[in-house]
C-alpha cells in the first residue's frame, strides 16, 4: 500500500491490475482517497488502449490565463507531476484547444495570455485508441508526451514516452511470439511441460499436416520422379527458396502495416513493388541455379527447367507473402500470424506444384 501510494496513477494501476482481486481491493481501501479514485478510473479502460496506459497527472490551464499563471500552476503541481514537457490548454468546458511547450512558455512575456502563444494544432489521442496506434503517433510526430481526450474532446490524461517504450517492447514480443507460432500466454518463466506444449502444439500440428499435404502432392508425380530421378534432388532447393521469399515479403508487409508505414490504400503500390523485386531476384537466382546445374549435370534442358521453375516459384511466393498479410488485415485478423505455418506451408506446396507440374509437362522434352 505504501509503495502504490507513492506511484504515478498509471504505474499504480499497472501494479494493482496484477494483484488478486481481494488484495487489490484492500490496497485501494488503504491508499489516499484521491489516488484510489484515480486508479479505479484508469482500471475502467482496456489495458491495451490509450486510456489503459495514460496517467492522470498533467498540467492544464484555461486559454484566457496569463503566462505567469501557467508558471504558477507548474509550481503548484511540482510534487504531483514529476516530468513537465507541455502545458495543455483547455476552454471553460475542459475541452482541449491547444498545447504550450515548456520552452515557449518560459520565453513568453508573463503578462501575455496563453491563447496568444499556444500551439492550436495540438496532436491528441482518444482513450479507446489501441496502444500500438498510440506508439505510431509518437514515432510519426517525434513526441515526448501526448494528451489523451475522451470522445467529446475533454482532456482526461497524458501519455509520456516512457510508457510508449514499454508498449513497443510488449507489441514486438507479441509479434515475435506469433511469428514463431507460440501462444502469447506462454511465459519465459513457465515450467509446466504440458502448458508449454499446449501452447505450441497447434502450430506444430498445422505445419505437420502441411508437410503431409506436400508429400501427397509429390506422390501424384511419382512417375515423373521415377523417370527422371534427378528431379528429386532439387525439390528442397525450390521449396526452401519459395519459403524464404514468402517470409521476406510477408515480414516487410507485416512490419509496414504494424507501424502504419503501409496503409490499406498503399497496399497495391507496395504489392507492385514486391512483384518487381521478385522478378529481379527470381531472374538472378534462376541464372545462378542454371549455371550450377549445367556444370553439375551437363544438361541444358534440365538447367533451363530448374531456372524457369525457380523464377516462377520465387515470384508466386512473393505475391502470396505480400497479399496474405493485407488480406488478414482487411479481415481484422492480426497479420503477424501470416509469418507462421501458413506462409511457409503454402509456399512449399506452390513450389512443389510448379516444379513437378512443369517437369511432368516437359518430361519427353527432358528425355
Amino acid at each position: 500500500t505504501e509503495i502504490v501510494d507513492e506511484m504515478d496513477s498509471d504505474d499504480a494501476t499497472d501494479v494493482v491490475s496484477e494483484l488478486d482481486a481481494d488484495v487489490a481491493e484492500r490496497v485501494l481501501e488503504h491508499i489516499d482517497e484521491q489516488d484510489s479514485r484515480e486508479v479505479k478510473e484508469l482500471l475502467r479502460h482496456e489495458e491495451d488502449t490509450a486510456g489503459g496506459i495514460m496517467a492522470l497527472e498533467f498540467i492544464s490551464v484555461k486559454q484566457d490565463s496569463k503566462v505567469d499563471e501557467a508558471i504558477k500552476e507548474i509550481r503548484r503541481k511540482k510534487e504531483e507531476v514529476e516530468e513537465v514537457f507541455n502545458v495543455y490548454v483547455v476552454d471553460d468546458n475542459n475541452t482541449l484547444v491547444g498545447v504550450l511547450p515548456l520552452k515557449r512558455l518560459i520565453l513568453s512575456s508573463p503578462g501575455v495570455r496563453v491563447k496568444e502563444v499556444m500551439k492550436d494544432d495540438v496532436i491528441s489521442v482518444e482513450t479507446d485508441m489501441d496502444q500500438e496506434q498510440v506508439a505510431n503517433v509518437f514515432r510519426r510526430y517525434n513526441l515526448i508526451s501526448v494528451p489523451v481526450v475522451d470522445k467529446t474532446g475533454h482532456l482526461v490524461g497524458r501519455i509520456t514516452v516512457d510508457d510508449v517504450v514499454d508498449v513497443v517492447h510488449e507489441e514486438a514480443k507479441e509479434d515475435i511470439q506469433k511469428m514463431a507460432g507460440i501462444s502469447e500466454d506462454e511465459q519465459y518463466t513457465e515450467t509446466s511441460v504440458l502448458k508449454i506444449s499446449r501452447a505450441r502444439l497447434p502450430w506444430l500440428i498445422t505445419g505437420l499436416f502441411g508437410g503431409i499435404l506436400s508429400a501427397v502432392v509429390m506422390s501424384q508425380f511419382e512417375d515423373s520422379l521415377l523417370k527422371v530421378i534427378t528431379l528429386a534432388f532439387f525439390v528442397p532447393v525450390i521449396t526452401a527458396m519459395a519459403g524464404n521469399t514468402g517470409v521476406q515479403s510477408s515480414a516487410i508487409v507485416v512490419r509496414g502495416l504494424a507501424t502504419g508505414e503501409i496503409s490499406m490504400f498503399e497496399a497495391s503500390r507496395r504489392l507492385f513493388r514486391e512483384i518487381r523485386v521478385a522478378l529481379f531476384n527470381g531472374f538472378v537466382c534462376g541464372m545462378i541455379l542454371f549455371i550450377i546445374v549445367y556444370l553439375w549435370h551437363s544438361d541444358i534442358r534440365l538447367s533451363l527447367l530448374l531456372a524457369a521453375v525457380l523464377f516462377s516459384a520465387i515470384n508466386i511466393a512473393a505475391l502470396v507473402g505480400a497479399v496474405v498479410p493485407v488480406a488478414l488485415s482487411k479481415l481484422n485478423i492480426d497479420p503477424a500470424v501470416a509469418m507462421g505455418p501458413f506462409v511457409t506451408t503454402s509456399n512449399d506446396l506452390i513450389g512443389i506444384l510448379v516444379y513437378l507440374g512443369l517437369a511432368s509437362l516437359v518430361l519427353n522434352w527432358l528425355g
